[in-house]
Formats: C-alpha cells, sequence, structure tokens
C-alpha cells in the first residue's frame, strides 16, 4: 500500500465519523447536553475533514496531470510535468500537516509546569550551576510572557541551591518545557577554584505538569503531616513558630516539603499541589509504559538516568546528546534562549510519534 492510499485509509474513517455527527446533530431534538457534546466533536475533528478534503482534490489533479506525461504532444507533457513539480511539494507538506494533526494530543501540553532542579555531584559548584539553571528557565520563562513562582527552596551560603522546585505559569508551558528532564552537566573553572582547574558537576531537572485535585485524588490516610521551624541559608531557624510542612505519600514513600511561606497552611497547599504533580507524573508513565513498552526515548519519557545536556564553558559550547545538537554560544543560552533547541527535540518527538503511530516515510 502506497503512503497516500495509506493515509486516506486512516482520513476514511475520520470522515466518516464527520458525517455521522452531522446527522446526528440534524435528529438530536430537546437534549441540549448531548447536542453540546456532539457539537464539540465535530469541531475537533473538522480541522482534519478539511485537510482530507483538500488532499483528495491535490491527488486527483496529480493522477490528471500524469496522465498526459506520455501523450504525443511535447506541449502537453511539458504542462504536465510542470503542473506535477507544483502539485508534488503541496502535497508533501499537506501529508505533514495531516499526520501531525492525526497524532493523539498529550492532555497535559497547555498545563502550567512544576520544575524541580537539584544539585547533583561537584558540591557547591553543582548548588551554584542549579542557580544558574533556575535562572537560565525563569529568563526563558520572560521571553514567553510567562510567570514563575518559587514554591520551595534550600538555598546556600555561596549562592547556589541545594534544590529549588518552581511552577512557570503559562498557556503551552509544559508543552515546551517537558524536555527539560533529565542530567544537566556543567564544564567549568569554580569561581573558589584557586589552580584554575576544570571541574565537572552536574544538577538534575525535573518536569511535572501541574494537576488540580480534581484529576488526582490522595486519601488523608495516606498522607503523614509533620510540621517544623523554617530554616534559613546555613540550617539556622529563621521563624519562632513551626510553619514549615513536610508531607510524606505513605503508600510510595515519596517525601515532600515547603517552608518559604510564612503561614503553616500556605506551605501544606504548595506541598500539595507538588505530590499531587509527582502522583499525577508516576501514573501518566505507569500507562505510557503499558501503551508504548517498545518506545524508550529520552525525549519526553521523564526518564533522568543519562546527562541529556552539558554546557561547556571554556568552548563556549552546549550540546544536547539527546539530538546531538550544539550551540556554541553559550552565554546567549544561559540567558534563556532554548527555542533552538527545544524546537529539534520536540521535531525529533513529533517524528518518533508519527513512526510509532505507523505512518510510513513519504
Amino acid at each position: 500500500m502506497s503512503s497516500h492510499e495509506d493515509l486516506l485509509e486512516k482520513l476514511s474513517g475520520i470522515e466518516v465519523r464527520y458525517a455521522e455527527l452531522d446527522d446526528q446533530l440534524m435528529h438530536v431534538v430537546d437534549d441540549y447536553q448531548r447536542a453540546a457534546d456532539l457539537g464539540i466533536e465535530r469541531a475537533e475533528i473538522e480541522p482534519i475533514v478539511l485537510k482530507a478534503i483538500l488532499y483528495r482534490q491535490l491527488l486527483d489533479q496529480l493522477e490528471d496531470a500524469s496522465s498526459f506525461l506520455n501523450s504525443q504532444d511535447e506541449e502537453m507533457r511539458a504542462l504536465a510535468e510542470s503542473e506535477m513539480a507544483e502539485l508534488e511539494p503541496r502535497i508533501n507538506e499537506l501529508e505533514k500537516q495531516i499526520k501531525t494533526m492525526l497524532l493523539p494530543s498529550d492532555s497535559r501540553d497547555q498545563r502550567n509546569v512544576i520544575m524541580e532542579v537539584r544539585a547533583g555531584t561537584g558540591g557547591d559548584e553543582a548548588a551554584i550551576f542549579a542557580a544558574d539553571l533556575f535562572r537560565m528557565y525563569s529568563r526563558y520563562a520572560e521571553t514567553k510572557n510567562w510567570t514563575v513562582e518559587v514554591l520551595s527552596s534550600n538555598q546556600i551560603g555561596v549562592g547556589g541551591y541545594k534544590e529549588i522546585i518552581f511552577v512557570v505559569k503559562g498557556k503551552g508551558a509544559y508543552s515546551r518545557l517537558k524536555f527539560e528532564s533529565g542530567v544537566h552537566r556543567v564544564q567549568r573553572v569554580p569561581v573558589t577554584e584557586s589552580q584554575g582547574r576544570l571541574h565537572t558537576s552536574a544538577a538534575t531537572v525535573a518536569v511535572l505538569a501541574e494537576v488540580d485535585e480534581v484529576d488526582i485524588q490522595i486519601p488523608e490516610d495516606d498522607i503523614r503531616t509533620d510540621v517544623y521551624k523554617s530554616a534559613g541559608a546555613g540550617g539556622q531557624s529563621v521563624q519562632k513558630n513551626a510553619t514549615a510542612v513536610r508531607l510524606t505519600h505513605l503508600p510510595t514513600g515519596i517525601v515532600v516539603q515547603c517552608q518559604d511561606e510564612r503561614s503553616q497552611l500556605q506551605n501544606k497547599n504548595r506541598a500539595m499541589s507538588i505530590l499531587r504533580a509527582r502522583l499525577y507524573e508516576i501514573e501518566t508513565e505507569r500507562q505510557r509504559q503499558e501503551v508504548e513498552q517498545e518506545r524508550r526515548s529520552q525525549v519526553g519519557t521523564g526518564e533522568r538516568s543519562e546527562k541529556i545536556r552539558t554546557y561547556n564553558y571554556p568552548q563556549s559550547r552546549v550540546t544536547d546528546h539527546r539530538i546531538n545538537f550544539s550551540s556554541y554560544n553559550l552565554p546567549v543560552v544561559m540567558e534563556g534562549n532554548l527555542d533552538a533547541f527545544i524546537d529539534e527535540l520536540a521535531t525529533r518527538d513529533e517524528a518518533e510519534r508519527l513512526a510509532a503511530a505507523g505512518f510510513s516515510e513519504g
């Protein structure tokens, strides 16, 4: 079966469903909820149907033009070749658009994002690098007109973070930042290094879609709540009252703690939002593994077992190892210019999802 026939076969089922919806909408009576549900479904698939109509028209035109390639009339052959040369790229581009539209969407893509940046190997330098990454993502959020709000942090005296958890709020935040999940490695001479030796440090980044209470409910009996006094950099107590909150999810052993807010209730609410996001991610990943056992790509899976990106300061180079893509303008990247990387990762992710959906090349 050719790629055209394969795609037409996939589209035919959608076109049949579209016709059924049209018919049902014409005959639905006095059931406004039913009419609304049918209308929503129809609106969702209508753009694909319109593309399908155009696709069939262009294929018919291509077939008509190709029938003149063996004509004895030289002028007719030339016209046919010219028309085919114009139609083929239009058809190829339309195919790409339709295939992308046929891919199942990620319901989390338009959600806000909870990001967790933690210092890894490298001591103080790793903590400073974690702070650099937080600043990079904050700058990137500014370019998208998103807002950043710190949920929890554990700062050390040298200006770094052992851990910082923050939410990025804005339309499409998860769709862009989900590719940042992984181990980030930095190679540079630390400011604390007196002999000028190059050090390698690392920080881990976790990206979680923010979820509502209705998305995942946690029984109260599954949570142990501990309260304690907040501590600042260096560990000294900064409050007289116990307002910091530590939540332990007993079934999984996940621990979340927040201390940045002034009240115990605010800290508990923030900790709950982080816990919900982590549990939602675990459940989503479990479902994804069941459906896609063969697809184990680093892109989009949230796996963090291997380094995904290296920031080499002496060479002013940033390399993403998943796509073998490098930028040689590290200062610009650290100012939040991440789109070159994210665009490449999104392109690869789309190609892999197309392959997993059974779409052939061409």
